[in-house]
């Protein structure tokens, strides 16, 4: 009775300080603690009005077209799983991709709130938390991304979702002088991180090792308890195998996409050497006698018609095409790790270039800039025939119509707000090296050198994760600017946890922030 009258009484409270135009006590003490979050993500809400204000309907890049088409007539994709397409048939009543856009930048801003959030719950001070959600908020490339109708945005929401939801669940006061937590993820949460993956794989492949990764934190974090683990990787492989089913219904082979081996061939034509390999004759149809250092990028490889695999009869992701290419490639690896390894490395440092240098090349670096008038209509056949979709879900003229000043100020915005790629390898150093550091300077007895917070607890999973989104496409693809930009935010969270001061034994479990 007592708690029912003092909550009438806080109602009563908050309703009159409304009526006087103050806010309540305990919203305005939300307001000061969180006013430089609060001032941050009120910028990156602004930008992103200005961005749908200055380019209607939105922004296509030659995907966007392929992704349309299995919307309005769902089926299996070859080359790209359908979450995307799914997500863009939800909105397909409203005939309106400035809706869909509006929505991923809503996305962009929920990254940008997830980390700080996440960051503050588990003990991150205040500046870190603000400092990790920046550049999810404010990076124009981000922002200009949310505007593409690609998939990355929603891929980077399902995967920071799980990684919040994962390092916040198993995360909980430890026993002095011991490292392993003495909370566990309970086996909802695990289904619901199970799920958010398995959502990220459909949306985009390059989120399938994260099955894995997920699962094995979840027996860390349990002590080697694999229940939670377990029904992680039911929850996460049941939709992914009645993915795979529909799959094998269209096209009669079970998989996400028909194009694992095709892009694979793509990724080791920058080094493969027929004269080292000594391929069989089926495989040496496939061979370039061009040097590694004259031949183009990896995607050319793919889609170019001079292209050997393009040449094979049939389409380039028919199942014996696929197959082809996937042997050569395994045969170019197993015969030059070497200079397989040196590919992914020299492609991974792309990621981490200090200028933005124009790769792979002008038509693609210039779908990841604001315009400065409409962009051509596609050129290659599968966008032409998506872009007679596309017109069908707008049920209108989709050409990009550009609004000045608004364009004008994000293109101004683009030139100076963006995140170096040396900025990019300092956060994702920050976490290991910080580890590192305080291992070091704990005596030989075991104490510790300095207050350990939520950060060595927990920042192995989003620095994880960050990781493998980096490493990925460049080694069983090719390096591209907008695959770095899912990884930016984990690897900030991450970053973020190395900052926390006080003992994770004292933190309490339900942290006020």
């Amino acid at each position: 009775m007592g708690g029912r009258v003092r909550r009438y009484r806080r109602f009563l409270r908050d309703t009159g300080a409304w009526a006087r135009g103050r806010l309540p006590r305990g919203v305005a003490g939300g307001v000061r603690r969180h006013r430089w979050f609060l001032g941050v993500l009120g910028l990156g809400a602004v930008l992103r009005v200005v961005t749908v204000l200055g380019y209607r309907p939105a922004l296509w890049f030659p995907d966007s077209y392929t992704y349309v088409v299995t919307a309005i007539k769902p089926r299996p994709d070859l080359v790209r799983p359908a979450g995307y397409s799914m997500f863009l048939r939800l909105f397909e009543p409203f005939h309106s991709f400035a809706l869909v856009a509006s929505v991923q930048h809503l996305l962009g801003l929920l990254v940008g709130v997830l980390v700080y959030l996440t960051a503050r719950r588990l003990g991150a001070p205040g500046w870190a938390a603000v400092l990790a959600s920046v550049p999810p908020l404010l990076d124009a490339y981000q922002i200009e991304l949310e505007h593409l109708l690609v998939s990355d945005t929603l891929f980077a929401t399902l995967v920071m979702s799980a990684v919040c939801l994962a390092v916040s669940r198993a995360t909980g006061p430890v026993s002095p002088g011991s490292s392993a937590p003495s909370r566990t993820v309970g086996l909802v949460a695990a289904g619901g991180i199970g799920l958010l993956v398995a959502a990220a794989t459909l949306t985009r492949t390059v989120g399938l090792p994260l099955v894995a990764l997920f699962a094995a934190w979840l027996v860390y974090r349990a002590r080697g308890r694999v229940l939670a683990a377990g029904v992680m990787i039911a929850a996460a492989l049941v939709p992914i195998a009645g993915y795979a089913l529909w799959f094998h219904t269209a096209y009669q082979r079970f998989g996400l996409v028909g194009a694992n081996g095709v892009f694979l061939y793509g990724k080791t034509m920058t080094f493969a050497d027929c004269a080292v390999m000594k391929p069989p004759p089926d495989l040496a149809v496939l061979c370039d006698p061009r040097p590694p250092a004259a031949r183009p990028p990896a995607q050319e490889y793919v889609w170019s018609k001079d292209s050997p695999l393009v040449r094979l009869p049939g389409i380039t992701f028919t199942e014996e095409n696929d197959a082809l290419a996937g042997r050569f490639a395994s045969l170019a690896i197993t015969r030059q790790p070497l200079d397989y390894l040196g590919s992914v490395l020299s492609e991974l440092a792309r990621s981490f270039t200090p200028d933005r240098p124009v790769y792979p090349d002008a038509e693609v670096y210039g779908y990841y800039e604001f315009p400065a008038t409409p962009p051509p209509p596609p050129g290659r056949y599968p966008a032409t025939v998506g872009a007679e979709f596309a017109r069908r879900y707008e049920q209108g003229p989709i050409d990009v119509r550009i609004a000045e000043p608004y364009a004008g100020w994000m293109r101004a915005y683009q030139s100076v707000a963006r995140l170096p790629g040396t900025a990019v390898l300092v956060i994702v150093l920050v976490p290991p090296v910080t580890a590192a550091v305080r291992r070091l300077r704990r005596g030989p007895a075991g104490v510790s050198g300095g207050p350990a917070g939520a950060g060595p607890a927990v920042w192995p999973l989003p620095w994880a994760t960050a990781a493998l989104l980096l490493v990925m496409p460049p080694a069983v693809a090719e390096f591209d600017y907008r695959y770095v930009l899912p990884a930016v935010p984990a690897a900030c969270l991450a970053a973020a946890f190395m900052a926390s001061k006080p003992s994770l034994h004292n933190i309490p479990r339900n942290v006020r922030i």
